[in-house]
């Protein structure tokens, strides 16, 4: 055991204060995952490749910067490690962005890797939270997935296979993978970028309407990592996805009620596809997941219904 852990007193018994290295930490997930880590009286070590950057972003009380050539002396002696980092995928995807992608995971995971497994026992992180995503099950109408389905194998499947892999090499004791469906938030994600259109009367369904969301609200989603790190029971695969996915008109109709706007009109494949190129793929397609591990161990979802999600966002 770490000996980076301490306990401190508190209502109900003695929570424990955790030193947690965290990469993506400037991301739409890592902000939130780091304001909450710092207000619960954690520590936070940002690993970052723009130091002066995520200082800038991250205004929080024991937050500590470290640029990739101290990465190594940061994850010795943290308790925990929390790998969010990945280039965006909402892109035109060109051969060199594909290559981006895929290697901007790969590569930060396994810096993060041999940083812990050379970190002495003593010092070494109990456990390592890697992101992954629902990709990694392929594109489907009609099969729902859990966390015992097998890959597809279209390029986002293989990217997450990757990426997963890296991850797995940790000696941490435990290693956990979240597999994140699609992150509501007002920032960013898919509502940051639907809402503008929808603000000006124009928002409807993208493609068919017909592909699954597998979503989950950012809050639920911060929780789950800081659940995942600190309850021992936690090891292995987690579908980081609310309960009740929904069909991607049913997310834009719900969009459309909170903001007191139209869902009428839909953007069509072939405009998506002259945007985004191959990328237009993780819009166009989707896959219904289900977490089903997350529930078997008890965590508690604030938004379970994507109505309640939204509203809170918009509301926010």
């Amino acid at each position: 055991m770490s000996t980076a852990s301490t306990f401190i007193a508190a209502a109900g018994g003695a929570i424990r204060k955790e030193t947690v290295a965290v990469t993506g930490a400037t991301g739409l997930v890592g902000t939130r995952l780091v304001s909450k880590l710092t207000a619960q009286g954690h520590t936070v070590r940002v690993l970052t490749r723009n130091p002066g950057a995520a200082a800038g972003k991250l205004p929080y009380p024991r937050v500590e910067v470290y640029g990739p050539e101290r990465w190594e002396e940061a994850v010795k002696g943290s308790t925990a490690v929390i790998n969010l980092a990945g280039e965006p995928i909402s892109t035109r995807w060109t051969p060199a962005v594909k290559q981006e992608i895929k290697q901007s995971r790969i590569a930060v995971t396994r810096q993060v890797v041999e940083a812990i497994n050379s970190a002495p026992e003593d010092q070494r992180p109990r456990v390592l939270i890697s992101t992954s995503a629902v990709g990694y099950y392929g594109a489907s109408e009609s099969q729902t997935f859990s966390e015992a389905s097998g890959s597809g194998r279209d390029y986002l499947a293989e990217v997450c296979k990757d990426w997963e892999a890296e991850a797995q090499r940790s000696k941490a004791e435990r290693n956990v993978v979240l597999r994140t469906g699609i992150v509501l938030a007002k920032e960013g994600g898919a509502l940051g970028k639907m809402m503008p259109v929808f603000n000006i009367f124009a928002g409807g369904p993208l493609g068919s309407g017909r592909q699954w969301c597998s979503w989950i609200h950012r809050d639920d989603l911060v929780n789950l990592y800081i659940e995942a790190m600190q309850s021992e029971s936690f090891s292995g695969v987690y579908n980081a996805t609310a309960p009740n996915p929904v069909r991607m008109s049913e997310l834009c109709s719900s969009l459309g009620s909170v903001l007191g706007r139209p869902s009428w009109l839909p953007v069509p494949d072939f405009a998506l596809q002259a945007l985004l190129g191959e990328g237009a793929s993780i819009v166009l397609e989707g896959q219904r997941v289900l977490p089903e591990r997350a529930l078997e161990q008890g965590f508690k979802y604030r938004f379970n219904n994507v109505n309640a999600a939204v509203e809170n966002i918009i509301g926010a």
